[in-house]
């Protein structure tokens, strides 16, 4: 290995370290402005006890499990389908 490589891998070793770092303690910031940009990521830590959400999470939450059901039944739907016409 030259030494232009152990440089290199320590560099992206510190850079990983620093994103990770940034991300944890930005976490929440970060998983909103996804969420307003149509990406919805599991949260670290597991699920919120929805006792402790507020109104607009909960509402933000049933849209998502609402869409979740949408997408399920299309699903199922075209699969039928597609096995009735075989």
């Amino acid at each position: 290995m030259k030494r232009e490589h152990i440089i290199g891998f320590i560099a992206g070793v510190g850079a990983a370290a620093l994103g990770i770092y940034l991300y944890q303690n930005n976490q929440d910031k970060v998983h909103d402005f996804l969420e307003k940009q149509g990406i919805n990521l599991p949260r670290l830590g597991g699920s919120k006890d929805s006792r402790s959400m507020t109104l607009e999470q909960l509402v933000l939450e049933k849209e998502h499990l609402e869409d979740i059901i949408a997408e399920k039944e299309l699903e199922l739907k075209e699969s039928k389908k597609t096995t009735s016409k075989k």
